[in-house]
């Protein structure tokens, strides 16, 4: 058979993702936190791309926003919500900007030349050469600051206190010691017996406990403190896995004491603290700011809208684009601003389909779901995510993308939107399916109102249950249960006979 070349020409389709519908799909599912900062870097990429706010300040004159937008464009906060909620932005500034010290010395009848004046020994006129102003900003101290000031000052000894700054250097957050003190003692060179005394003096700081290897010790620490560390609680912290199981019988032995005393003991241990490092956390809380805020209004409807705060405003400086592209004296430079022209059209009308997907998807959620929001959650439907997007016409993943890392205000509180999606529970008259979730709270409601004498067990849950019409299996019961971090009904009435005792 003979080999020979040929050209042939060949048309098939295909699904390519594009770099613009992979920027889509990305700001979707991400949260407001997150969506701020990828538009952050897109400000400082983009030298077309511009704060509305910013371009508020500048005025009619330098913004093309005021314009009417060159190019026809609305930005894209007035994309997301321009029909449901006002704009912050709007209201005055409420100050008076004829009562604001401008740093000029004058101000104050100065004679000139006499820029440095004092008051007694202080500064009068804060030059910027002396420092940051956030320098003299206070803040509090971390646990390893309040340890090395304390080891400046309980140990004078050059060696000692050097051994004492690498033991700082192993404790955690919590409080406890991390690493392996013989292979400390090693590295530094000298005796293990030295770098245990050390210990032994840093375990003597604030906090009580600081400085413990291990849970017992750090609780040992505490109750030495308090002149309560007798043989008897000595022997409770040597079986502390016997108290996770509330083996009452086998530490009343142990400890040699009876069901009063342990009692008592067990009230002692559980008073102390096991993480003494946490008081020296000062991690700020980053509070969550809801994407959508949903509020019911005076004719029994409901108001879905977007949390204008977490809503970025960009606009497209087309006044600045015509007026470099006119200088651009190169067909890369020319080139470049066209790229930048197209990238920042498309990240407006990106963000402009990402508010008006999230205001869809929360709106059919909050009308499927309004007997939750008038009831509360033993009235929450079973749904999940493709009968949102049969109903708004969107492909489920999309519901998916837009559930993910967004949270709903309502007058029930703050939810995430996949709080709102659950599995169904068949019933068992055959009437409609219950809510996973409306099942787990019941299960938590029936055990929290156990009376103290009783302890339900796992299938007289089932048999309440299916009392109310809930078809629902045991080992579903124990899973909703282990869920809710519910001991079992063995451990609970552990519990219970060590707390009456």
């Amino acid at each position: 058979m003979a080999v020979s070349q040929r050209l042939d020409l060949r048309q098939a389709q295909s699904l390519v993702m594009t770099p613009q519908l992979q920027q889509a799909i990305k700001l979707l599912e991400l949260s407001n936190q997150d969506l701020t900062a990828y538009v952050e870097e897109e400000l400082e990429s983009n030298p077309l791309l511009e704060r509305a706010d910013e371009s508020e300040r500048e005025g009619p004159a330098e913004s093309a926003a005021e314009d009417g937008h060159a190019d026809g464009m609305l930005d894209t906060k007035e994309f997301g919500d321009r029909e449901h909620l006002p704009d912050a932005k709007d209201s005055p500034i409420d100050a008076d900007y004829d009562n604001v010290y401008t740093g000029n010395s004058a101000d104050f009848g100065e004679p000139s030349g006499q820029a440095n004046w004092r008051v007694g020994s202080g500064r009068g006129d804060f030059p910027d050469e002396d420092g940051d102003f956030q320098e003299t900003l206070t803040r509090d101290l971390t646990l390893r600051e309040h340890l090395e000031q304390q080891l400046g000052i309980e140990i004078a000894d050059p060696t000692e206190r050097l051994i004492g700054l690498q033991i700082i250097d192993l404790i955690d957050d919590a409080g406890y010691v991390q690493g392996d003190l013989p292979a400390l003692a090693e590295r530094l060179g000298c005796s293990f017996e030295l770098v245990e005394s050390v210990l032994k003096r840093i375990q003597q700081f604030d906090p009580v406990g600081v400085a413990a290897r291990n849970l017992a010790e750090c609780l040992a620490l505490q109750l030495k403190e308090r002149d309560r560390l007798d043989p008897a609680m000595q022997a409770l912290l040597d079986n502390l896995d016997l108290l996770a199981r509330h083996d009452r019988a086998q530490l009343m032995k142990v400890c040699g004491v009876d069901a009063e005393d342990l009692a008592d003991m067990a009230a002692e241990i559980r008073s102390l603290n096991p993480r003494p490092g946490y008081a020296f956390d000062r991690t700020e809380v980053q509070a969550i700011q809801p994407d959508i805020m949903v509020h019911r209004l005076s004719d029994g409807s409901w108001s879905v809208e977007l949390n204008s705060d977490t809503l970025p405003r960009l606009l497209i400086n087309q006044q600045y684009h015509t007026r470099v592209t006119g200088k651009a004296p190169s067909k890369a430079e020319r080139d470049y601003l066209a790229d930048r022209l197209s990238a920042a059209n498309w990240l407006v009308k990106t963000l402009h389909q990402r508010a008006t997907t999230i205001l869809k998807v929360a709106s059919e959620i909050v009308r499927q779901q309004e007997m939750f929001f008038l009831h509360g959650v033993k009235h929450l439907k079973p749904l999940i995510r493709r009968n949102i997007a049969d109903e708004i016409g969107m492909h489920e993943s999309t519901v998916s993308r837009v559930a993910a890392n967004k949270f709903m205000a309502t007058p029930r509180g703050l939810f995430e939107l996949r709080y709102f999606f659950s599995a169904a529970i068949q019933a068992a008259d055959g009437a409609d399916s219950h809510s996973a979730e409306a099942v787990r709270s019941r299960i938590r409601e029936l055990i929290d109102r156990e009376p103290p004498e009783t302890v339900l067990s796992d299938d007289q849950l089932v048999a309440m249950l299916k009392s109310e019409g809930v078809d629902i299996a045991r080992r579903t019961v124990a899973k909703y249960r282990e869920s809710l971090r519910i001991p079992s009904s063995v451990q609970r009435r552990r519990e219970k006979s060590l707390r009456s005792a």
